[in-house]
């Protein structure tokens, strides 16, 4: 069946550059014209609103979007006394085990972190504060019984070697799987449904999943892979794992995606080369560069593309230094393809300029996020408060990374940061350095044909042009002159052909 749809304007994002209808023959664009359209079986009058193609969201993780934006408002908190009462309120509604998610305390004055005794001191109900980059969790006695995280490395304890109620790395880790793996497959799929959906009521129509079984159990892959094709975005799944035989088993071309080869800059792990000017060291690398070689290059032979996560700068030299070492084992035949393949990292936040050559050079794949800059990059926030004004002021360097050829697309890290292009497109024309903000229409592209690259789709997705699936999404101002545009929604939302967001 045939559907017309009539706009003010319809942008391409290719040639030609507008329309005024787009004909939509099932799942594809038929055609983008102006003037008298052809006949359809169904028209759909847009009158005043703008057609612009689907958003693409590189990095989401759609369970916890949506036990993050059901649960505790911890985002609310201004102070530790602020998140006790908040969690207080919770327990009077009587649950048998908390988690939620995304508290800040870089926003509170003082920063200062509840004790275990104060966790303690509220329940005996299992109770676990994760923090927004999800890289710290706050637990009870209780929780940390329960879950074994106790008997794992990232215990933070106080002089008398006590638990402080902080927990980092593999503990941290071994809390949450222990609450997700409590979840029954109808739960996990209802989470990743309402995100989904939750995606297509911000005119995203596809969204790049970063599982991560450490954290969540292998169960929620299983469980999203089994339904990803009735969901109303189309999920393109990177999975936290070493394991290719698996992940070939499950017959996805990618592995990775939030394999950790640091933290965050929040909890003080990720790896950088100079110590943190408000704490102790210089953060941690999860991985020895001999294991990640053979995932790398085992990978790599098995066809798959490989992304990993890398925040800080020594993260990233690590992500470049094994990558070569891997591109030097290659013959020639091998190399010729090397770049074709677009393995990616993920977040990329402080590297150096001879890094971005170097990745340049490999032909890497950078999977960014504004809102961490739009949140934390600014002057006086986390970034500055972590790194001091010098590295502060040099991260995030996204039009560099695009002006030096790098493949770069965007995402939200959700529930990091909103599951909103809108956002996004604010964040990238607000960075914090002016040499580095872009316009609209390259923020534009930056989520649509350079995130569509980034998972090998630009071929389907990205842009509106006959033959590519029909992604788009309607709004009543036009995302591209609008002055104000964090709280502009969608009317309408088409994935694959499919209407699956109308307000």
């Amino acid at each position: 069946m045939k559907t017309l749809y009539r706009a003010t304007h319809v942008y391409t994002l290719s040639h030609p550059a507008v329309g005024e209808w787009l004909l939509v023959d099932d799942r594809h664009v038929e055609r983008v014209g102006v003037g008298e359209p052809p006949s359809a079986d169904r028209e759909v009058d847009l009158p005043g609103a703008t057609i612009v193609p689907g958003f693409i969201d590189t990095h989401v993780h759609l369970t916890g979007t949506t036990l993050s934006s059901i649960g505790i408002p911890l985002e609310r908190a201004r102070s530790g006394p602020d998140l006790l009462g908040l969690v207080a309120e919770e327990l009077t509604r009587g649950p048998t085990k908390v988690l939620a998610h995304g508290f800040d305390e870089s926003h509170w004055d003082p920063p200062d972190l509840p004790t275990l005794s104060d966790l303690d001191g509220l329940t005996d109900v299992p109770v676990i504060l994760i923090r927004a980059d999800g890289h710290i969790a706050l637990a009870n006695t209780p929780a940390m019984e329960r879950s074994g995280a106790l008997d794992e490395d990232g215990v933070d304890r106080g002089q008398d070697g006590r638990p402080t109620g902080a927990v980092r790395r593999s503990a941290n880790r071994r809390l949450q799987r222990w609450f997700h793996q409590e979840l029954s497959d109808h739960e996990i799929r209802e989470l990743q449904v309402q995100a989904a959906s939750l995606a297509a009521a911000r005119g995203v129509t596809c969204v790049h999943e970063m599982a991560i079984p450490l954290s969540h159990g292998r169960r929620e892959v299983e469980v999203l892979l089994e339904h990803r094709h009735q969901l109303p975005v189309e999920v393109v799944a990177y999975i936290a794992e070493k394991d290719i035989p698996w992940i070939m088993d499950l017959g996805l071309e990618t592995i990775g995606g939030d394999l950790s080869l640091d933290g965050s800059l929040g909890a003080r792990t990720a790896a950088v080369s100079d110590p943190y000017m408000d704490g102790d060291g210089t953060g941690v690398l999860y991985e020895s560069d001999d294991d990640l070689a053979e995932v790398f290059h085992n990978g790599h032979l098995g066809g798959l593309q490989v992304a990993v996560h890398a925040i800080g700068d020594r993260a990233i030299e690590q992500a470049i230094r094994v990558w070569e070492r891997v591109y030097r084992t290659l013959d020639s035949r091998q190399r010729r393809h090397f770049r074709a393949r677009r393995h990616r990292i993920e977040h990329f936040e402080l590297p150096s300029s001879d890094q971005v050559e170097r990745a340049a050079a490999l032909g890497l794949a950078i999977s960014v996020q504004p809102g961490f800059d739009a949140e934390w990059g600014h002057p006086g926030q986390l970034y500055e408060r972590r790194l001091g004004p010098v590295r502060a002021a040099r991260m995030n360097p996204f039009w560099t990374l695009l002006g030096r050829g790098l493949e770069v697309g965007a995402g939200s890290d959700s529930p990091v940061t909103p599951l909103d292009p809108m956002s996004g497109l604010w964040a990238l024309e607000n960075h914090h350095d002016p040499s580095q903000r872009m316009s609209r229409e390259e923020a534009v592209r930056l989520f649509t044909i350079g995130s569509a690259r980034l998972a090998h789709l630009e071929e389907k997705k990205g842009s509106l042009r006959p033959g590519m699936q029909a992604d788009f999404a309607a709004y009543e101002a036009d995302p591209f002159t609008a002055p104000e545009i964090r709280d502009l929604r969608p009317v309408l939302t088409v994935s694959r052909g499919r209407e699956v967001y109308a307000r």
